[in-house]
């Protein structure tokens, strides 16, 4: 992608939070390419182990399937979004009222390559 383009990271940022309040795992799955990196501090929470990385879409698919069984009352309220030349972070307000910002690095065929989740 040469740039992002601001209504492509609005029309992304509200059906990715929009899958999420749907707890729609295929939904939330088809924005991620198949060899998604993805980063987060909940990862060894949520899967009993040091994990800080999940690598690949199936184990994508297992840890959040294991992360929405534990959080039934999870729900993302947008509060922001800011658009980089390959990147979005969207900033939002977890059911934990945790401020989050995730970020989403694009690869060439428009799906995201690599996603990293920071919390205050």
């Amino acid at each position: 992608m040469a740039g992002l383009a601001r209504p492509f990271a609005e029309g992304f940022a509200r059906d990715w939070l929009a899958a999420w309040n749907d707890r729609d795992i295929e939904r939330i799955l088809s924005h991620y390419g198949e060899e998604i990196i993805f980063h987060s501090p909940r990862i060894a929470k949520v899967m009993g182990n040091e994990a800080t990385s999940v690598f690949g879409k199936k184990a994508l698919r297992d840890y959040w399937t294991k992360a929405l069984a534990l959080a039934p009352q999870l729900f993302f309220e947008l509060d922001e979004i800011l658009v980089g030349s390959d990147a979005l972070t969207i900033l939002y307000t977890n059911h934990r009222e945790e401020l989050v910002a995730e970020t989403f690095i694009f690869g060439p065929d428009g799906k995201v390559a690599r996603s990293i989740a920071a919390y205050r």
